[in-house]
């Protein structure tokens, strides 16, 4: 009787069917919505578009489009996630990171990149989340913390760094990782040392 030995992967592909037994089996317990909710935030995070990549396998390789850059997937046609399921989701514990949920939000599912604070404070009122104290301050320390950037008139968007930080959400250990990738690096500044005036030393005066 003829037996068929299963071919087992090697090299890269070993890395890939690894990979894959390690994901079917973090989901095997997560059912419906929340499969999709998390392979969503997961492309996001690492830069996957999802759809590009199928119609990619598509293509012959004859007539096989060049690459293009990696981009983040809209998420403007899935509006099966309320902002109210969008923020219990997230977790944000603080005014701020509320302000950069609600940018998340907007820029993703609302197809609204840019916006004024106005908007965020209606979306945060349709979400069901507590008043902001001030919300003008909260989304001007969002900026100053580098969630959001300030754009034209008086307009703010998510900042990249803030995209990778909320799509993390709720792993903190992997958005402030996120966070601190994606800040600025500052420049610092060498110490000048003062110039020193050189000390006149007069001859002494002879008395005769």
């Amino acid at each position: 009787m003829n037996t068929t030995t299963p071919i087992q992967p090697n090299g890269t592909a070993d890395a890939e069917f690894s990979a894959l037994q390690t994901v079917i089996a973090a989901l095997q317990d997560v059912q419906g919505d929340a499969r999709q909710r998390i392979f969503d935030a997961a492309a996001t995070f690492l830069q996957i578009n999802p759809a590009a990549a199928g119609a990619a396998r598509r293509v012959a390789p004859s007539t096989q489009a060049p690459e293009s850059p990696p981009s983040y997937p809209s998420f403007s046609a899935d509006t099966s996630m309320s902002p109210k399921e969008f923020l219990f989701e997230k977790q944000p514990r603080s005014d701020v990171e509320r302000v950069a949920a609600l940018a998340y939000y907007l820029t993703h599912y609302r197809d609204t990149p840019h916006f004024k604070t106005l908007d965020l404070s209606k979306l945060n009122t349709e979400a069901a989340q507590p008043k902001f104290s001030n919300a003008a301050s909260s989304a001007n320390n969002a900026v100053k913390q580098g969630y959001l950037v300030p754009t034209t008139k008086g307009q703010r968007q998510l900042s990249a760094a803030g995209e990778r930080f909320i799509a993390a959400l709720p792993d903190r250990d992997a958005a402030r990782a996120a966070m601190t990738q994606g800040a600025p690096k500052r420049r610092t500044r060498r110490a000048t040392t003062p110039k020193r005036t050189p000390v006149k030393i007069s001859a002494p005066t002879v008395h005769t």
